[in-house]
């Protein structure tokens, strides 16, 4: 099942249980989704588009509740947690940080990288292969421990 249809029986059980928190969330990747199929192009969503979608629509709730916290403004701050959750459900499942580093060394080895000046073509190469399976902070973090 897509994420999209996924999303449309999210939303029909939060409505019935009147889970608004739920709802909202779900209603911003509902509206995200259909800018992205009307954007022009013609061609559905592939599934990796709407990963893509979710991750983004999970990073602005997490960069959110972060730059909320750091005003001590938790009550807008906690409520985006509650929402970047919600969306988490529709990500593949993430990768711990052991698993990340074998397979970001071999991307290393593969590439030939030795230095810090390596990090672009490995961080797109890991970027491509560990897309919705990791977080871009982590891979970064994880790079940079590893090259350096």
């Amino acid at each position: 099942m897509s994420v999209q249809s996924q999303v449309m029986e999210q939303m029909k059980a939060a409505m019935k249980s009147k889970d608004t928190v739920a709802l909202e969330s779900l209603r911003a990747l509902k509206s995200a989704f259909l800018l992205a199929n009307t954007s022009g192009s013609g061609v559905e969503l592939s599934e990796e588009d709407e990963i893509k979608i979710v991750q983004k629509l999970v990073k602005q709730r997490k960069d959110s509740a972060a730059i909320f916290q750091k005003q001590n403004r938790n009550d807008l701050a906690d409520p985006e947690i509650a929402q970047a959750k919600i969306l988490e459900q529709f990500l593949p499942a993430q990768m711990g940080e052991e698993e990340l580093k074998s397979v970001i060394g071999a991307i290393i080895s593969q590439a030939g990288a030795s230095s810090m000046r390596d990090m672009g073509k490995v961080m797109g190469m890991a970027s491509k292969q560990l897309a919705g399976k990791a977080d871009g902070k982590a891979i970064s973090m994880i790079v940079k421990q590893l090259l350096s």
